[in-house]
């Protein structure tokens, strides 16, 4: 059985929870996107973490955790984030990386600071890891397999040959310092050593668990609307973030993957640049941001302050269909109880005409929100575990959202902890 975790908007819709608790049924759980980008915040009886490349079921015992072949791999940050975990008292995890994953070099991440730097006011927000010249050079068919560390003649080959290549746009493009194919080949030696003892056939390993009835989690990065086939183009990132391509960066048939929890936060945040129709702005943002998330709507990876916004039905409805959603795990609606109303974006108006479907991008830069105000619930909710339990208000919120997507609401978390969960029957589920 193969489940999927994925995010429905721009990320930061509270997967690492989600995965976490998922993963205590599972046998394995695999990243199959993205690099250490962006983070997964986890709060559990270990304490608060912020995993950028493990995936989010790494603090059980009975897990196997599998970076996979999708997966951008800067490998002393995977080991940095190893050592973070395992000094706080966390067993060391069981690991296996795939040998087809490809590694971030050092020049990925400069080259992504130059970029920016280069584009000046005219930036993509990236969060400067790397990853778009990494996804470049593999899709350029210049990126250094896991696997081509272990063949020294094909490795010093080829980085003569790339180094050679980069120092041409170091030189004339960027006007900064050269790169060394020595040093950059010593420092793939180093990569190599701490890669060793965790590499794997993923797809053999998997074939096989598959075979022996294992439970399967993927866990995606980001969320549908930062996918770049569907998502917010050019303001996405470089790597599907759609559970359909969980099978390709994992390495399974497409076929097993037979449940998909897309999560919607009750609300809107995005980190960087693009379009962004329910946003907010001003003291109004600036509470819902204080008082969002464990600590507040800060990015995992960089810290900078999330941008806010009310529910987005149309974005949400989208990014659902786009996930192949068979459930919604509604995140965060504790953090709402302390307003009197809920506005909640039901459509958007583009050249006087309101819609219900998502646009491409040049028309989303026009969309204006049109919003329905909803009575809010004015208490606090943690604890709760029953959903007949929630205020009446309460209820009617989520009722009104899932009529809207149109997809099945079946879990609400209403707190930071593994433990602050509601599971639900929905009448939309099939």
């Amino acid at each position: 059985m193969v489940k999927a975790v994925v995010g429905a908007n721009w990320g930061d819709e509270g997967k690492g929870k989600i995965t976490d608790m998922l993963a205590e049924k599972a046998d394995i759980i695999i990243r199959f996107q993205g690099g250490a980008n962006a983070g997964h915040t986890i709060v559990n009886d270990y304490g608060k973490f912020a995993l950028h490349t493990l995936p989010s079921g790494v603090f059980y015992g009975h897990t196997t955790s599998i970076i996979g072949n999708g997966v951008a791999l800067n490998i002393p940050v995977l080991f940095e984030e190893i050592k973070s975990i395992t000094d706080r008292d966390v067993p060391m995890p069981k690991l296996l990386v795939s040998d087809r994953a490809q590694i971030v070099m050092p020049y990925h991440i400069l080259f992504d600071q130059y970029e920016e730097e280069r584009l000046g006011g005219k930036s993509f927000g990236s969060t400067k890891s790397g990853i778009a010249p990494f996804y470049s050079d593999k899709y350029a068919k210049i990126g250094f397999q896991v696997s081509e560390l272990f063949d020294e003649e094909r490795l010093k080959e080829k980085v003569f040959r790339t180094v050679e290549m980069k120092n041409v746009l170091l030189e004339h493009l960027y006007h900064k310092p050269l790169l060394n194919s020595e040093e950059m080949l010593e420092t793939l030696h180093g990569y190599r050593e701490m890669i060793a003892p965790y590499v794997c056939d993923v797809s053999a390993y998997l074939d096989k668990a598959l075979k022996e009835n294992k439970t399967i989690l993927l866990e995606g990065q980001l969320g549908t609307l930062k996918d770049p086939d569907h998502g917010i183009y050019p303001m996405v990132t470089s790597s599907s973030t759609l559970a359909a391509y969980g099978a390709i960066g994992a390495g399974l048939p497409p076929y097993e993957i037979k449940e998909i929890y897309t999560v919607c936060k009750a609300y809107s945040s995005a980190v960087g640049a693009g379009a962004f129709v329910s946003e907010i702005f001003g003291e109004e943002a600036d509470e819902l941001r204080r008082r969002g998330g464990d600590g507040g709507e800060y990015g995992a990876t960089t810290g900078r302050p999330r941008r806010m916004g009310w529910f987005d039905c149309v974005a949400s409805k989208y990014g659902c269909r786009l996930q192949g959603t068979t459930d919604v795990a509604f995140t965060v609606l504790d953090v709402l109880g302390y307003l009197d109303e809920i506005p909640v974006c039901v459509g958007y108006e583009i050249d006087g005409e309101v819609t219900m479907d998502f646009p491409v991008t040049a028309k989303l830069e026009k969309a204006k929100p049109v919003l329905e105000t909803l009575p809010g619930w004015k208490c606090d909710i943690r604890g709760i575990r029953n959903y007949e339990d929630l205020p009446e208000n309460c209820r009617k919120y989520v009722e009104f959202i899932e009529e809207q997507i149109g997809y099945p609401v079946t879990m609400i978390s209403n707190g930071p902890s593994r433990s602050d969960i509601i599971y639900r029957e929905s009448p939309f589920k099939k």
